[in-house]
């Protein structure tokens, strides 16, 4: 069963739209298709997304031998932990913890081409960081969904996994509450229709 909480709560149209932080999203480094491998050594968290190596010099030494893109990962940890491609202010509560990496080929087999040119590069490490702030997203609990309730107190939809900017949601939501009520116009036209000719038959 599902566990969200509640964050606000919008009417539209007659229909409530309850916006929830998502409690149980996927955790997007394990169970998304990412571009990045995430390589994180921490005593307490099991983060990342590979048991490859079993400690930063293995993988130091993998990075010397293979053809690689490679950006730090660091973490903050403080009442909650925050993730990040660059170093947080406070020396004390946070370092790097790993690596976010991809090969060469990967990046060729993603993007295409054969040489590592500094456009390609760039649009390599631009993917890599917006993995790392989606992962930072469902690390603080910035992941929300939505549920949608008619006016006769029906479930009439939800969705859950937006990762990041809660600002889209209520769209989503909107646009579900429109369609359901074109829906019922539709509907009610059409019956209308249907009992206007079969009224126009019996006359």
């Amino acid at each position: 069963m599902r566990s969200e909480t509640l964050i606000e709560t919008i009417g539209y149209r007659g229909y409530q739209i309850k916006i929830h932080q998502d409690d149980n999203a996927m955790d997007p480094v394990k169970e998304f298709d990412n571009l990045g491998k995430f390589v994180c050594f921490h005593r307490r968290y099991a983060l990342g997304n590979t048991d490859q190596f079993k400690e930063p010099g293995d993988f130091l030494e993998f990075q010397k031998q293979n053809k690689l893109i490679v950006l730090p990962l660091y973490l903050y940890d403080h009442s909650g932990i925050t993730i990040s491609t660059t170093p947080f202010s406070c020396p004390w509560d946070s370092g790097q913890v790993g690596w976010v990496y991809v090969s060469y080929e990967d990046a060729f087999k993603e993007y295409g081409g054969k040489k590592m040119t500094p456009s390609l590069r760039g649009r390599v490490e631009k993917t890599l960081r917006q993995e790392v702030k989606t992962y930072d997203d469902y690390l603080t609990g910035n992941v929300h969904g939505f549920m949608v309730t008619s006016p006769d107190g029906e479930d009439l939809d939800s969705c859950w996994g937006f990762y990041g900017d809660k600002d889209g949601i209520a769209e989503e939501a909107k646009a579900a509450v429109d369609f359901d009520i074109k829906e019922i116009e539709k509907e009610a036209w059409t019956k209308a229709m249907n009992e206007q000719n079969q009224g126009g038959v019996l006359a």
